[in-house]
């Protein structure tokens, strides 16, 4: 396994890149340290893709440097990297059994048989392939033909990390929550480096200890799903992560604090210099109906099973909150209030003020 340092790294596909859009990845300087489970998370083009074949070796970054451990591999190719990776769509042998495409990376090491049977043994049990260790992979469905990919880039134990993109796109979504567990519980168990690219982010946020969220070439917040999701550095974070997405309302600034169509919010932060858009940013979690506040007019109920969402429309824009069946949710007309420890205001689409270098 290996600390993975990005340094100064930018990425274009255009030979001669003299635009900000013609970066499919902007300056990134980040660090994973040996051992941890980390996340890409990001909608589809943002440069997850990009990034990991970068750091696999399948590209090489237009600018920057790629260091394993303190050395620079940037330009050495994938077999000399020690990466194992998994593909968004199933890599196998079809006229080879499963057992021996398991095995296939292992003999190619010349590893010892008797350490190969087991090693195939214990990947062929956490992705429950032993049933069909004996056939050839041909005969499988798409989704078991992921499990020999996924278990392919487990079963090896000289890599320096895993790199998974998008894994479990084809796999049954019942099975999809197991292996996940599993893959969770072997990294914790071995300490072996991972890195996941997904779009999804229940994937993400149950599989990291650490969510690299991105947008269009950058990344916008790295951090554990709690810090994601309490206190968002981006209005896009609190938009991607959270279901439903925060709210985002336009809001004047008088004196430091948010002023939305005319009504003061208390906010944890303030702003403390001139921006072109100002906007306070709050979790449905953490918005509630009451006797005095920001006035509103409901405009759906919809039953989420455990709470219901109800989605309001006020002045400013659109406010959705999450009731109790407890809550009376009144016919038209309401009142809401913003919970202050858990509502900030942004300023050009970043958080505002000294809470964004906490």
């Amino acid at each position: 396994m290996a600390r993975i340092t990005l340094s100064k790294l930018r990425h274009s596909y255009f030979p001669v890149p003299y635009k900000e859009e013609h970066w499919a990845l902007k300056q990134l300087d980040l660090e994973w340290e040996d051992g941890g489970a980390y996340a890409l998370l990001g909608p589809s083009g943002c440069g997850k893709t990009t990034l990991l074949n970068i750091i696999s070796g399948l590209l090489v970054p237009t600018e920057g440097q790629i260091l394993f451990d303190g050395k620079d591999v940037s330009h050495l190719p994938p077999e000399k990297r020690q990466i194992a990776q998994v593909f968004q769509f199933p890599v196998v042998y079809d006229t080879m059994t499963v057992r021996d495409n398991l095995a296939f990376p292992l003999r190619n090491r010349r590893v010892p048989e008797a350490e190969i049977a087991e090693r195939v043994r214990e990947i062929a049990e956490m992705t429950d392939l032993t049933p069909t260790l004996g056939n050839r992979a041909s005969h499988l469905t798409a989704d078991g033909k992921q499990k020999i990919s996924l278990g392919r880039g487990l079963v090896r134990t000289d890599v320096n990390a895993i790199l998974f993109d998008e894994p479990l796109t084809v796999i049954d979504p019942h099975l999809k929550f197991r292996l996940r567990a599993k893959l969770k519980e072997l990294q914790q168990r071995i300490a072996l480096t991972m890195i996941y690219v997904t779009h999804d982010q229940t994937e993400a946020l149950t599989f990291a200890d650490r969510v690299v969220v991105m947008n269009m070439g950058e990344v916008v917040q790295i951090g554990t799903p709690s810090d994601l999701f309490d206190r968002p550095h981006h209005t896009f974070v609190g938009h991607f992560i959270g279901s439903p997405g925060m709210n985002v309302l336009p809001c004047a600034i008088d004196n430091g604090k948010a002023v939305v169509a005319g009504h003061v919010i208390e906010t944890a932060n303030r702003i403390s210099k001139d921006a072109a858009l100002t906007e306070v940013g709050v979790r449905p979690e953490f918005v509630s109906l009451a006797s005095q506040g920001l006035e509103a007019r409901i405009v759906r109920v919809s039953d989420a099973g455990r709470f219901r969402i109800v989605s309001t429309e006020c002045a400013a824009g659109p406010v959705k909150l999450l009731a109790g069946d407890d809550i009376e949710i009144p016919a038209d007309g309401a009142r809401l209030r913003f919970d202050p420890a858990n509502t900030r205001i942004y300023a050009d689409g970043w958080l505002a003020g000294s809470e964004a270098d906490r």
